[in-house]
């Protein structure tokens, strides 16, 4: 904004001076005043910043209010955040150890179980050897047991699950024997005329027969004990599976053999008792195998 200039008339009064001495012409003397728009002004103009000034500061005050209020805010969270992160870490090792102590007790309890298994089993085949002792009157401890080391079977019997077989070889005609014949021969061994109980069973005396001869075959212990024609196993068991061939049987025929040559699931064969033949002896084994054992005995 432009300066405005003011002129001021002065006058000089001559009272007190002589004639002579007053000048011809009052000097007249101008002289320019300047002065600021404002001092004149009888309306100053108020700057915008120094009109805005109080409202400023209680801009900067609610500021520095909301300020402070976040800081606190931001240390509240941090703090809270600190604590959340403390106490989940201590309830994860909580958890971890409670995991690790489910963990141990789950694996000593499985360890028991098994042990109690095993010690089951042991018990079982104990219980079992004893029952094989006690059939016999007078107990073959060298036998069973040379060099106090006991075995399932005696020499040149074999072992199939839980069972023991003698499969008779002599091909000399003289030491064939009719069906009573061989189950006493059976009988001084503690043992008796096999008794078939399963297809399992069939399969394997099949496997370990013999053909030594076009008519004749090996007893097993089925035969006619009543004059019901009933046919009974040796120990007095009903007659239940069945493996005959497929020819008729004579008059007079009531013992049973197995052939080795004919089909594994249709050789017995109805024969007169006195007729004889190789025999099969089965008994129990002095140590029952454990289930492994028994499969790979089939």
């Amino acid at each position: 904004m432009e300066e405005e200039l003011n002129y001021v008339t002065v006058t000089f009064k001559t009272n007190g001076i002589p004639a002579q001495e007053k000048p011809n012409d009052l000097e007249i003397i101008y002289d320019e005043v300047k002065t600021k728009e404002q001092a004149w002004d009888t309306n100053p103009v108020i700057p915008e910043n120094e009109k805005k000034a109080p409202l400023y500061t209680l801009l900067h005050l609610v500021a520095a209010g909301l300020g402070i209020i976040c800081i606190i805010l931001v240390s509240v969270v941090i703090a809270l955040s600190i604590h959340f992160n403390t106490v989940m870490s201590e309830q994860y090792r909580e958890n971890i150890n409670l995991t690790a102590k489910n963990l141990q007790l789950w694996t000593e309890k499985t360890d028991l179980e098994r042990q109690t298994e095993d010690l089951t089993r042991e018990k079982d085949r104990l219980n079992w050897t004893i029952g094989v002792i006690l059939e016999h009157e007078i107990f073959p401890v060298n036998t069973y047991c040379p060099q106090k080391v006991c075995k399932p079977c005696l020499d040149g019997w074999v072992l199939f699950q839980s069972n023991c077989y003698l499969f008779s070889k002599s091909d000399s005609k003289y030491d064939w024997m009719g069906w009573q014949g061989s189950r006493d021969k059976c009988k001084k061994m503690e043992a008796d005329l096999v008794v078939i109980e399963s297809q399992e069973e069939q399969e394997f005396i099949n496997n370990h027969t013999q053909d030594y001869n076009e008519k004749h075959g090996y007893w097993i212990g089925l035969s006619i004990r009543d004059s019901m024609s009933t046919w009974m196993w040796a120990d007095g068991s009903n007659f239940t599976v069945m493996y005959w061939v497929t020819q008729q049987a004579g008059n007079r025929e009531f013992c049973a053999l197995t052939l080795p040559r004919a089909d594994p699931l249709a050789n017995w064969h109805k024969a007169s008792c006195d007729k004889r033949n190789r025999w099969i002896c089965e008994s129990r084994a002095l140590i029952k195998p454990d289930e492994e054992s028994a499969a790979l005995s089939k």
